[in-house]
């Protein structure tokens, strides 16, 4: 596995990121950039190892396809796949091969990508392809059986890094990638919590305890633990629980030595910097590490003329606790034409308390600017805001209902946990309405003065079955909920139908909906996964 290594300027420090545990190593001619008037950063005597993102991969086999699967296996995979099945099975009487032999499944390769210092239960998309040189049609309907995931490229896979299981997602908006290839979206799940460490470049007790003083005096929860007289363990404070990188940056940053007069000298200098523009990551980030003693230096930065200043400037005094900064990210939030609206956002949802965060977000949900609106409503369901209102269809994906909005809208994910989010709601459609999926088997018809919507799907493995009609009233989320049902849900004490349509089928139809004008609101899909190779 290929290393991963940025160098990165924090505080004036070079400072190497890269795998740990992961067995690479930073080139001992690395080069440390000081400015030795101001004192030595953190960064400058340490390595800081922290687990970037991780490619990983295994063997499973995609169920429920129908016919469209393959008896053709890799002798090499198979193997693999019956180890597993019966490990995880427990029971030898188990018949792997039949499984594996069965037109009903499909060997497939699982590839996904670990995100940086990510904790135990993370969610991730996988994407599945069906093994080459095999038979597989089509893994549309299909259900990924429990894939164990290790680092990609290892040929002993000693060491199981994520799990992921779930429906397979074959998309059917732009196409290209044929059948055989799809997604579980949401479905990896990271195993275990990834530490960050510090490796002191000269180990010395009287270093490392002064290092982890340091750090455990700057931020709450006494992050930092010396493990030995080389290395430092380091947790995420529940401030920078949602900043994970900046944390990193933010420890590199910090001065070991300090005195009244030394910080006072690094404040005047980073704020020169931050004001002028040079070195303005880093001295945003400097200023930062410093801590409350800053704030006098920036609250002065938040009168700058320059947006981009007072941006970096609101931004830490927040993280540090300043609602003066609130104040200004808010402005800048609020300003029509602004190209920083979505990033002072992002700062608000990060550091702000849930009452003022929340208040912003139902704000900007009536914003006239989409790329705003998905903004607020992605943070404010990450708060569980009451703005919205969720329905889980049956494991499958959710439907969400922004009602504090006056203009409509349908945005369907495309990564993560599938979300179709219906903004303005309620949403109705026409009452002479007809659409059918790309395949023809499900139809959602309507006439002007029928008073109900017909949704209908044809059985192509059950011919011997005549098309099964469900209706509908002109409300999209009951139309969602009819197609995408189970065909029996208790509700209560009421039990509801649905036919059990696909995610990828419902949201090409809710697009055809949009776009053929049955309904009175924009369309808008999220991307596809990035699984980083």
């Amino acid at each position: 596995m290929g290393c991963y290594r940025e160098k990165a300027v924090f505080g004036f420090a070079v400072v190497v990121l890269v795998f740990w545990g992961s067995g690479c190593k930073t080139p001992a001619d690395t080069k440390v950039v000081s400015k030795v008037e101001l004192g030595p950063t953190i960064g400058s005597m340490v390595e800081i190892f922290a687990l970037d993102s991780i490619v990983v991969e295994g063997y499973s086999l995609v169920g429920g396809l129908r016919g469209n699967g393959s008896q053709k296996c890799p002798p090499g995979v198979k193997k693999y796949l019956i180890q597993y099945i019966l490990k995880q099975s427990g029971d030898a009487k188990v018949n792997a091969n039949k499984l594996i032999n069965s037109l009903d499944t499909a060997a497939v390769v699982v590839r996904g990508t670990i995100p940086g210092i990510a904790s135990r239960g993370q969610r991730f998309d996988v994407r599945v392809e069906a093994v080459a040189d095999t038979g597989t049609t089509s893994l549309e309907g299909g259900h990924l059986y429990t894939a164990e995931l290790a680092y990609s490229g290892e040929s002993a896979r000693t060491r199981t890094l994520a799990k992921a299981v779930g429906p397979v997602y074959v998309d059917k908006i732009v196409g290209g990638d044929g059948k055989r290839r799809g997604y579980v979206l949401g479905g990896g799940e990271v195993l275990d919590d990834y530490k960050i460490r510090l490796s002191l470049r000269e180990p010395d007790y009287v270093t490392s305890s002064a290092i982890r003083n340091r750090l455990n005096e700057r931020f709450v929860g006494e992050p930092a633990r010396a493990l030995s007289q080389s290395q430092i363990e380091l947790a995420i404070p529940a401030r920078y629980r949602r900043q994970k990188r900046r944390f990193v940056s933010l420890a590199a940053a910090m001065y070991l030595g300090e005195t009244s007069e030394a910080t006072r000298a690094r404040i005047e200098r980073l704020g020169e910097e931050l004001a002028s523009g040079v070195n303005k990551e880093q001295s945003e980030i400097g200023l930062e590490a410093i801590g409350k003693a800053s704030l006098g230096q920036l609250g002065a930065l938040l009168e700058s003329g320059n947006e981009d200043v007072r941006l970096r400037a609101a931004r830490c005094m927040l993280n540090l606790g300043n609602d003066q900064g609130l104040h200004v990210l808010r402005q800048i939030a609020m300003q029509k034409g602004s190209s920083r609206r979505i990033e002072a956002l992002d700062a608000i949802a990060a550091g702000a308390n849930y009452s003022d965060a929340g208040a912003i977000g139902r704000r900007l949900l009536r914003d006239a600017d989409f790329p705003i609106r998905l903004a607020a409503y992605e943070h404010l369901r990450k708060l569980d805001d009451i703005a919205i209102k969720q329905t889980v269809v049956e494991k499958k994906f959710y439907i969400e209902h922004v009602a504090q909005t006056p203009h409509k809208a349908i945005y369907v994910s495309r990564s993560g946990r599938g979300h179709i989010v219906l903004f303005g709601t309620p949403i109705k459609c026409r009452e002479d309405v007809f659409v059918q999926s790309a395949d023809g088997n499900v139809t959602v018809n309507g006439r002007a003065g029928q008073g109900y919507v017909s949704v209908i799907r044809r059985l192509e493995d059950r011919p011997d079955i005549g098309p099964i009609e469900l209706k509908s009233s002109y409300d999209l989320s009951d139309i969602i909920l009819a197609m995408c049902q189970p065909a029996v849900v208790q509700e209560g004490s009421r039990l509801r139908s649905g036919l059990n349509v696909s995610y990828a089928e419902a949201i090409y139809i809710l697009k055809q909906m949009s776009e053929k004008g049955m309904v009175d609101a924009v369309f808008y899909a999220g991307p596809l996964p990035e699984i980083g190779f």
